[in-house]
């Protein structure tokens, strides 16, 4: 048993006031492995304290300082990769392959963000006037479980970037991983006050940052539903918010697609990361044409992904997060049959010969637009499957959802992929491919998949504030 009874607040990893304590589980045994002390908005006072009084120095840093931070942050990270990866396979459940390669890219975000402040205009020269683009002040992370080093790396990264200080909310249910990543931080020699972070529950710890008058912006990744109770909490004070919000990402298979290629390609976008991921492919959208050659790849490759033993790097899916993630599965997959979806392959219950909170891989094909696994993020390695006849009625498709974060198109015809890619109503769109390799270009959402960007110049911008001094 594991037993996290520390915050990190000013530099020193301290006991909370908070006194509720969190039980932890191994996702893919549903055994307790630990559990976690809470917060509370005493922490959170304390915490956005020393923030606040770390910034009066940290924002006149030079970009080496915080350059050379970046870069220990990154080496603190690597050092100890072996001891995240181990975390998140027992406390998440995630297949040790895909494992590494999200600590990795963890780690090299703070790089990334090295890069990206080296080119950022911290200062603009106008004919009449100078534009400064001054830090914001005591930056606000809440982050969710489905990757926690990256989501919170990916908030860090441009707060030191830009010279922000910031106190982190993470996931409760990721406290094993957030204890060793926090110790990564203090390891990294970063100016005391510089990162704070205190555990907690969303109602409590999230609601109090939200509220804080201290708190400059809120940076947030999860459902809508929570990001617009942050919205709504920010507005007293007026403070940002960015905000990557949840997702129904349609997948367009166009007429001249290769199966052959697309069909696996459109597995590993639906469940990747065994589905919980908020830019997952949910949606394959395919010619109605082809839906009987279709249907047997979906089976063949689907029933193909190797699920169960974390520790094979052939493992694809892994279990859900939590019982209450697994049953919300359980609740769509049912919802599918109910409404008159026909079910390919997968459907309720566990995996053969496994237990914990392993979910079936499911694929249902003759989905209506308006099911409702057609239509709600559902987080769990779930795929509908809908049809068209023009490429007209594939954008409309596409376009029928309240989100709009992630999308893809698969297509021989690289112009006429780009041609329907315009068309689709959302903040990245990527051809022929399951993964973005471009670390300059922003990310984040059209509609009620978020505010705001994160990556490259583009997520730095969001932590300044420009000053205009007239000459």
């Amino acid at each position: 048993m594991k037993t996290i009874d520390k915050i990190y607040i000013n530099g020193v990893f301290t006991n909370p006031h908070g006194k509720e304590i969190l039980p932890l589980f191994n996702p893919a045994t549903g055994n307790r492995i630990g559990e976690v002390y809470l917060g509370d908005e005493t922490d959170v006072n304390e915490a956005v304290k020393a923030a606040k009084k770390a910034f009066k120095t940290f924002s006149k840093t030079s970009l080496k300082e915080r350059g050379e931070i970046l870069v220990r942050l990154y080496e603190a990270m690597i050092a100890r990769e072996e001891d995240l990866n181990a975390a998140a396979v027992e406390e998440y459940g995630s297949p040790i392959t895909a494992t590494k390669g999200r600590t990795r890219y963890s780690a090299q975000l703070f790089l990334d963000a090295k890069k990206a402040m080296e080119s950022f205009e911290f200062e603009t020269q106008l004919e009449h006037a100078v534009v400064v683009n001054e830090p914001l002040g005591v930056i606000a992370a809440i982050t969710p479980w489905n990757a926690d080093y990256t989501h919170i790396c990916s908030k860090l990264a441009p707060a030191i970037a830009t010279g922000c200080t910031m106190v982190i909310k993470p996931s409760e249910l990721s406290a094993i991983q957030t204890q060793i990543l926090t110790e990564c931080f203090d390891a990294a020699n970063v100016p005391v006050g510089v990162i704070n972070i205190v555990n907690g529950t969303g109602l409590i710890v999230g609601a109090a940052l939200t509220s804080h008058t201290d708190v400059a912006l809120v940076t947030f990744t999860g459902s809508t539903n929570v990001g617009k109770q942050i919205e709504r909490g920010a507005t007293e004070s007026l403070k940002r918010v960015v905000l990557e919000l949840g997702g129904k990402s349609p997948n367009v298979l166009l007429e001249d697609a290769d199966l052959e290629k697309a069909i696996p390609l459109a597995i590993d976008i639906a469940f990747s990361n065994s589905g919980q991921a908020c830019h997952a492919g949910t949606r394959l959208i395919v010619p109605d044409s082809r839906i009987e050659e279709i249907k047997p790849l979906l089976k063949k490759y689907t029933v193909a992904l190797k699920i169960g033993d974390l520790h094979s790097p052939d493992t694809y899916i892994g279990p859900m997060v939590s019982e209450k993630q697994f049953e919300t599965v359980q609740r769509y997959i049912r919802s599918g049959i109910e409404e008159g979806a026909e079910l390919l392959v997968g459907g309720l219950g566990h995996p053969e010969g496994l237990g914990g909170f392993y979910a079936r891989p499911t694929i249902f094909v003759n989905v209506d637009a308006k099911m409702t696994i057609a239509q709600e993020e559902i987080f769990g390695p779930v795929l509908a499957v809908l049809t068209y006849k023009t490429e007209a009625e594939a954008i409309e498709i596409a376009n029928d959802t309240i989100y709009g974060l992630s999308a893809y198109v698969s297509s021989c015809d690289i112009d006429k992929a780009r041609q329907i890619a315009l068309q689709i109503l959302s903040g990245r769109v990527l051809i022929n491919t399951a993964i973005n390799k471009e670390a300059k270009a922003p990310f984040g959402g059209f509609k009620q998949s978020g505010i705001g960007r994160t990556s490259g110049v583009y997520g730095l911008a969001e932590y300044v504030e420009p000053k205009v001094i007239a000459l």
